[in-house]
């Protein structure tokens, strides 16, 4: 009788591991299926002709390039008009176009992140850069220089000296650049240009230091500061995306010559620069 009822037990202790292996099997068939079909991931175009709206980012403390009017919340500007741009010719409507607010510390992770599809934000390009991102064709030419009150001794980078202190933005290469054309200053960062602009209107800093076609905006606001001269880099712009995203640069350089070609992208330039771009 022992004997029957070991052998029953046996029969059902193996009924139930094979019941388990066919699970086991079943569930790992079902994870792969998933996996396989989530790798099967879409394209970046592709992805904004389904959702029928282009998701940039865009600053919006730039004046001329990225700035939300607190009146409207509208985010006006010349990187915001070649947005919508890529949005007509990807979409056919310009107002297909979605702005999210970047700064130069979070535009690369959200784009890395998957929150925008594109960059355009006077994104300098950079070989570091190229590390992380792929950049478009240059679409804006711009060079560092100085902001300084109306007055000021300082005249040049080259006046800049011990005792004196520059302003700058955190993730920018403005700041990186500073550091190496005036090594006795001191560099204060700070999160956006408008908070940077604040700072040396209230006395705590000698000068403020960014892209001269920047600069330009911030002495627009206020008339009691100048944009010097000089300018001591050069700071080709390129939209960025993806790395790896080849399809969607030549789509983007597609967009940029054809501005180029027609004349829109002069008139853009003109409208926000307040003169025809140099040839």
């Amino acid at each position: 009788m022992k004997k029957k009822y070991a052998l029953l037990s046996l029969f059902i202790a193996i009924v139930f591991a094979l019941a388990a292996c066919g699970g086991k099997e079943k569930e790992s068939g079902g994870n792969e299926s998933s996996k396989s079909s989530g790798e099967e991931s879409k394209s970046t175009l592709d992805a904004i002709k389904e959702r029928d709206k282009f998701v940039v980012g865009v600053k919006y403390d730039t004046k001329l390039f990225g700035l939300q009017d607190p009146a409207t919340n509208e985010v006006e500007g010349f990187d915001v008009d070649i947005a919508k741009q890529i949005a007509k010719h990807i979409l056919g409507d310009e107002d297909k176009v979605e702005l999210v607010e970047v700064t130069s510390k979070t535009r690369i992770p959200m784009l890395n992140n998957g929150d925008i599809d594109a960059i355009i934000a006077t994104m300098t390009i950079t070989e570091e850069r190229k590390q992380e991102v792929d950049f478009s064709d240059v679409y804006f030419e711009a060079g560092q220089s100085l902001l300084v009150k109306k007055g000021s001794d300082i005249k040049s980078v080259k006046d800049l000296k011990k005792g004196d202190t520059v302003l700058a933005v955190k993730g920018s290469t403005s700041a990186q650049n500073i550091r190496e054309h005036a090594p006795d200053a001191t560099v204060r960062e700070f999160e956006n240009y408008q908070e940077a602009f604040m700072a040396l209107k209230s006395g705590q800093g000698d000068a403020l230091t960014t892209d001269n076609s920047i600069l330009y905006g911030m002495a627009q606001q206020d008339p009691n500061y100048v944009v010097l001269d000089e300018t001591f880099t050069d700071e080709p712009y390129g939209i960025a995306v993806k790395k790896g995203d080849t399809e969607f640069v030549n789509e983007i350089n597609k967009v940029l010559k054809d501005l180029r070609e027609s004349g829109e992208y002069d008139k853009i330039y003109e409208k926000w620069i307040g003169e025809k771009p140099k040839k």
